[in-house]
């Protein structure tokens, strides 16, 4: 009887950990606090910026409305994850649609309260942002070019609560921001492409069911070239220290993504093509530590005295 029920806890435990997409989250806080540290404040300690309890707020209230998005998106695609992905979707159902609702307005309360401590104007952001991942679930993702923009927009905007909150406007961040939106852009369009089938069996007017895979394929190219003449234009600043070499490792990434994108066409082709990206995604994140190493070893030493 006791094992039974342990093994019911683990499976809802794994369900939650699932909808709320848990390894993103993780990510996403180690992404939102190295981007802290090596890019929107490079002259703090380190003891300072992990210890700075207005950025954990930040941190959290982003990582409570995402896990509530997250959740309100898999609510709502509950019949597409059927057909497209029938393994998550079989997880994600030891856990009720009730209680994902009720979940999700859990969530999204925590991360506005969180919001409240930063300040008012921070409580305002996260409010629209709640209602921005309501109405793209709801709406905007059954619609051509809107919902891959607004998917886009909407991964990116945790980003720019970290970047509103230090006020850090460098040229630079402008552009490493613009290589992530359309890195992330393509993704959303390989990943349209890989559940186009759900889309038609629900009627949801996704890019490729509206235009066709040639035309989102050209489109998805087109945005691969434009984000290789970013990352040309990357390697003028010397700020960006070693993450050159990410940079000169992208360009080649990006080269075989479009070259293996053109070729594709089956669902797995693009499900490879997705996680390629992903973990392309990941590696930037994680390269962070290196853009300037003497930075990362003052910071260190700093911490240490």
């Amino acid at each position: 009887m006791g094992t039974s029920k342990a093994k019911q806890l683990l499976l809802k435990f794994l369900s939650l950990f699932s909808a709320v997409r848990g390894y993103n989250i993780l990510v996403l806080i180690a992404a939102q606090y190295l981007v802290a540290i090596f890019v929107f404040s490079p002259t703090k300690s380190l003891t300072k910026v992990l210890f700075d309890i207005h950025l954990l707020f930040v941190v959290l209230a982003t990582v409570f409305v995402i896990a509530g998005g997250y959740i309100i998106n898999n609510f709502y695609d509950v019949k597409v994850d059927k057909i497209n992905r029938p393994l998550k979707s079989s997880i994600d159902n030891h856990i009720k649609q009730a209680t994902k609702l009720r979940l999700y307005f859990l969530l999204n309360f925590i991360g506005f309260g969180f919001g409240v401590l930063i300040s008012l104007r921070a409580a305002l952001f996260f409010a629209l942002y709640i209602f921005a991942i309501w109405f793209y679930s709801h709406k905007l993702k059954k619609h051509p070019f809107v919902g891959v923009l607004s998917a886009t927009v909407l991964t990116v905007l945790p980003f720019f609560a970290v970047f509103v909150y230090f006020g850090n406007f460098h040229k630079i961040i402008f552009m490493y921001a613009g290589f992530l939106f359309l890195v992330i852009m393509v993704r959303q369009l390989i990943k349209d492409l890989q559940n186009i089938k759900g889309a038609i069996a629900n009627n949801y007017s996704t890019f490729p069911v509206v235009y066709g895979e040639k035309k989102t394929k050209q489109l998805a190219i087109l945005l691969l070239v434009f984000t290789s003449i970013l990352v040309v234009i990357l390697f003028r600043y010397a700020a960006i220290g070693s993450m050159q070499y990410f940079f000169y490792f992208a360009l080649v990434v990006l080269l075989i993504v479009g070259i293996y994108l053109w070729l594709s066409k089956t669902r797995n082709d693009y499900r490879i093509l997705h996680n390629i990206l992903k973990l392309l995604l990941l590696l930037g994140v994680v390269c962070l530590l290196f853009s300037d190493t003497s930075l990362l070893l003052d910071k260190v030493i700093n911490r240490l005295n």
